[in-house]
């Protein structure tokens, strides 16, 4: 691993990592039209969405969520099939 410097404090350091080709072709085909001025500054933007993801729910979702969960636990729901058996749907 070696390191270099970064444009503030942070210094950069340097990872080997193996991915499959098929990967690295879709990186190679990717980086420049999502706007990236390298491939490693693209992978480093994957890296920090993994690291800290950026989703968050909205408090309208995780009161639907927990509305959905008590209804779990009341026995108040149906499977998807047994929803598209009640609906006439087939799959």
């Amino acid at each position: 691993m070696s390191t270099d410097a970064n444009a503030g404090d942070d210094r950069m350091e340097k990872i080997n990592v193996r991915v499959p080709k098929s990967l690295l072709d879709r990186i190679e085909e990717e980086w420049e039209r999502r706007g990236y001025a390298s491939k490693s500054e693209a992978i480093r933007d994957a890296l920090r969405d993994w690291v800290a993801p950026s989703v968050t729910l909205s408090e309208e979702t995780l009161s639907d969520l927990a509305e959905s969960r008590e209804q779990a636990e009341r026995d108040e729901t149906v499977s998807a099939d047994e929803a598209r058996e009640r609906l006439g749907m087939d799959d």
